[in-house]
């Protein structure tokens, strides 16, 4: 067996043997030991491998089955501007702590400034993002012993197993020629450093952070949760939760227009005296002003995810004033709860008694997520589609909300769901925006052999970026300039698209139409709503108005409402 095949077999049996179920693979030259030796391990269904075209679809892939996976991750690819592509998925990998492992082939060291083809530095590649960077000795070399402990070192470390900081790792891997098997049904072999009889180091699961925070016991508390927010929270406390949460089920629907008005002095018996942050909170204006605002006490909790550089707990203004967990056994009063849930339920009733003459999409949300059978997995697209279902949708604890909040970009979104619903047992869906959508539609591209989950995404049809009408650019002053550089229209036949992929396409009329199209569906399909974004700026400005009316119109005192469960 030549040397480079020999590695690549030591490197996909170590990581299986560290937790890996499923790896993704773009195709390519200088990685074809890596390809013969993840298809070896695929036909043996010792891991489920996926194969994509294109670099920055397979990173987002990988990022997806990472969300629900429970192990790390690899996407293998070749050398050069391939390995350059996979940049996007890192930096969202760093800032979800997702354990991604980059596997980039490289040319051998002696090539390196030689102005060989495709022959990059690919160290640093990806600078601070990852958690560390490791590079495989050549096969064939003295160290071809530490082949399987170098795994060992980069799987650790995107598992957070030491640091508690899970996140993505590179290990770049130099192959020398033969690139391919002497025979294609040779042994596995890879059992180098078994053979010998050498150790190799075991991956430990990371711990959790103990003590508790100095909370005041009595004073009015919200808590705010973000991604990778999670724990035990006293059923008296409100929530409010970002969807993709682990707490979001708990959310007062209304919460963010709520916390507007209490910030305004126009709901004062909202407002709490301290906040405990958990996770990373990141979409909502009114929260990041309530965590900078001095008359609250501001707690956080710590988190599994982050850049390494930074510590994992969220504190954006620097007004956190401990770090820790909340108090085993805290009962705290009930009353500002109350007022919380009785407020919330006032202002939804608002919100809901809103009307449009066009669809919309908060409509499209709603409907989405009150029309999924339980169990399901919604994958929800930045931007619009996931302050739609925050602001419209009923949180259900029967369905789980998935979401790149890492950075909370618009790349690689159909991948990422993709991924996350190839590792779901249930039904799965997404809500996107027409340009996230088209953003990522290499992401439809998956080839015949390849697994194929059962996917609904729903494409709230804008024609163009409507997030921008409800920010600074959509007032009318910027309205002669707005169309062009910030609405975007593109004018894509998405039916035909899909058509060009052959994925199955349906057009709903309206959001009354969605839950015929929710059920039933095999492979991956696309339901199309056409949405009206011209109005969405007033309707915004007409739900905020709801909301201060009906708590204007609310008693401070209300009576009792039941508390969530935890």
């Amino acid at each position: 067996m030549n040397p480079s095949t020999d590695q690549a077999n030591a490197i996909v049996d170590e990581l299986i043997r560290c937790g890996a179920r499923e790896a993704v693979l773009c195709p390519g030259s200088r990685n074809a030991p890596l390809a013969f030796a993840l298809h070896r391990a695929d036909s043996e269904r010792r891991l489920r491998l996926h194969v994509r075209i294109d670099e920055r679809s397979a990173g987002f892939l990988a990022t997806g089955l990472a969300m629900r996976a429970g192990g790390p991750v690899p996407v293998v690819c070749t050398s050069g501007t391939a390995a350059a592509n996979l940049h996007p998925a890192v930096l969202e990998a760093d800032h979800a702590g997702l354990p991604l492992v980059a596997i980039t082939a490289d040319r051998p060291v002696e090539l390196r400034g030689t102005g060989a083809g495709q022959t990059i530095d690919q160290h640093g590649l990806f600078g601070s993002a990852l958690r560390c960077f490791a590079e495989m000795p050549t096969a064939g070399s003295s160290g071809s012993r530490h082949w399987r402990t170098t795994v060992d070192r980069v799987v650790s470390c995107a598992l957070g197993s030491l640091s508690h900081d899970p996140g993505p790792v590179q290990l770049n891997v130099p192959l020398r020629e033969p690139l391919v098997p002497d025979h294609l049904d040779e042994p596995a072999g890879g059992d180098t450093g078994r053979a010998a009889g050498l150790a190799w180091s075991a991956v430990v699961p990371g711990g959790s952070f103990a003590g508790a925070l100095p909370l005041s016991p009595g004073a009015p508390t919200l808590v705010i949760a973000g991604q990778g927010g999670a724990g035990p929270v006293p059923p008296e406390l409100p929530v409010l939760a970002e969807p993709g949460s682990p707490l979001w089920h708990r959310s007062l629907r209304s919460g963010p227009l709520l916390l507007a008005e209490a910030l305004s002095g126009r709901a004062d018996q909202l407002l709490p005296e301290q906040v405990v942050v958990l996770g990373r909170p990141t979409m909502h204006r009114s929260v990041q002003r309530l965590l900078a605002d001095d008359r609250v006490a501001v707690f956080a909790v710590p988190h599994s995810s982050g850049d390494r550089f930074r510590p994992v707990w969220t504190d954006v203004p620097g007004t956190v004033r401990a770090v820790g967990g909340l108090p085993s056994g805290w009962e705290p009063p009930p009353e500002f709860g109350d007022r919380w849930r009785f407020a919330d339920r006032s202002a939804c009733a608002a919100i809901d008694r809103v009307e449009s003459p066009r669809t919309t999409g908060p409509q499209v949300a709603r409907a989405l997520l009150a029309g999924v059978p339980p169990g399901s997995q919604v994958f929800a697209g930045p931007s619009n589609a996931i302050r739609d279902i925050a602001l419209a949708a009923d949180p259900r604890p029967d369905v789980a909300v998935l979401a790149n909040r890492g950075v909370a970009g618009i790349d690689g979104v159909v991948s990422s769901a993709v991924g996350a619903a190839l590792t779901h047992d249930g039904p799965s869906y997404a809500l996107l925006g027409d340009l996230t959508f088209l953003h990522d539609s290499n992401g439809l591209l998956i080839g015949p052999d390849e697994p194929v989950p059962q996917l609904t995404i729903v494409v709230a049809n804008d024609d163009g970026g409507s997030i921008f009408t409800v920010l600074e650019q959509g007032a009318a002053a910027y309205a002669p300039a707005f169309e062009r550089i910030f609405g975007t229209p593109q004018r894509v036949d998405i039916a035909g698209l899909c058509a060009a992929c052959g994925i199955e396409h349906v057009l709903a009329d309206d959001p009354t139409d969605l839950a015929a199209e929710l059920v039933g569906a095999a492979g991956i399909r696309v339901v199309e709503v056409r949405v009206d974004r011209s109005h969405r700026r007033e309707l915004h400005e007409r739900l905020r108005a709801a909301v201060s009316n009906a708590i204007a119109d609310a008693t401070s005192e209300p009576v009792r409402v039941a508390a969530a469960s935890p």
